[in-house]
């Protein structure tokens, strides 16, 4: 009924003093967060992740612009030095699909991280991620007889960059695994 305050009432001014369970009461506050409000904000060791898998590229795509020095350097082998010294397409290639992978890793860890929207099967995806590190890291001596090229040092320091790669991505999936 008009005058009679009913109407002021039913839709409330916010400021009452009730505690908003009835419908009408004019409650207007939020008794549930969210899951992207409880988000704890960017993860530190997702990022760091990221920054390394960008590292890994750029370090990749530097043996494209510097040729085979580079290749030989970074523990490519010397067929593949080879191969580049002679203009073949493979090694360009090939590096290019690595660095793009590894650049599509970084994009996941950001997306982990918080900073980028959420990707495809983004747990999935992280969680292979992490694993692919953490066993190249770990088993390589199963990988090297199908790279014979490669030198044994560059095997102990290429695995432990991975095992340390893999390590981060592994605490910051630890630590985001419920908002993932």
């Amino acid at each position: 009924m008009p005058g009679c305050g009913c109407a002021r009432e039913s839709r409330g001014s916010g400021s009452g003093s009730g505690s908003g369970s009835g419908s009408g009461s004019g409650y207007h506050g939020r008794p549930f967060r969210s899951v992207q409000s409880m988000n704890p904000g960017p993860n530190r060791f997702l990022l760091a992740a990221a920054a390394l898998d960008v590292a890994a590229a750029l370090l990749h795509l530097a043996c494209i612009v510097f040729g085979a020095p580079w290749y030989r350097f970074l523990g490519a082998g010397e067929r593949m030095a080879q191969m580049d010294a002679a203009g073949h397409w493979y090694p360009t290639v090939a590096t290019l699909v690595i660095s793009g992978v590894l650049l599509v890793w970084a994009l996941y860890a950001l997306s982990g991280a918080g900073v980028l929207r959420r990707l495809p099967l983004r747990r999935t995806v992280l969680t292979a991620i992490t694993a692919v590190y953490l066993l190249r890291g770990t088993v390589f001596v199963v990988l090297m007889p199908y790279f014979p090229g490669n030198s044994p040092a560059f095997w102990l320091v290429s695995s432990a960059i991975c095992l340390v790669f893999g390590l981060v991505h592994l605490a910051g999936l630890r630590q985001r695994w419920r908002y993932l």
